[in-house]
């Protein structure tokens, strides 16, 4: 009995319990695409609204930036949501892409923030403070940033 209460408390299963894969909960997101991931929908969300604009962008950016496949992508949205519900700062986030992600990658993550934020044809006050907010989190100059609000802004616009 207190072997089976001590594997209980540990997470073994007892003799005749389901086997541990059996009860596992899916899993995670790799932590990049997660940070990557919530910091996006933060710059979506920062005008109070995600419009279907904005969505089909993000889908489509993680998609070639990760080469991952549509039902991955929502699943890592809806666990990034998850994520953003419960963060307190951008500091943990970030400090997964200062950790991972060179100067190259960074500007990339700049250009596909002011390209989100460029999706729903308006730039909101919010959503340009939480760009250059994460932006200075990352390391990034002010010159780069612009760099990369340049590239977007003329990427948006030869869309049209």
């Amino acid at each position: 009995m207190l072997a089976d209460a001590i594997r209980k408390l540990f997470g073994t299963a007892a003799e005749g319990a389901a086997p541990p894969e059996a009860t596992s909960p899916a899993p995670q997101a790799d932590s990049t695409h997660l940070a990557v991931c919530v910091l996006l929908l933060d710059v979506a969300y920062a005008d109070g609204t995600f419009s279907e604009e904005e969505r089909a962008h993000l889908e489509a950016t993680l998609e070639r930036h990760f080469a991952l496949p549509a039902h991955a992508v929502h699943e890592l949205i809806v666990e990034a949501e998850e994520e953003r519900k419960q963060a307190i700062d951008h500091f943990r986030y970030t400090n997964v892409l200062l950790q991972n992600y060179d100067v190259g990658q960074k500007m990339v993550l700049a250009e596909v923030m002011w390209s989100l934020v460029l999706a729903d044809g308006a730039v909101n006050e919010h959503e340009h403070y939480l760009t250059r907010k994460i932006s200075n989190l990352l390391g990034l100059e002010p010159g780069y940033l612009s760099a990369a609000k340049q590239r977007a802004s003329e990427r948006v616009s030869g869309s049209e």
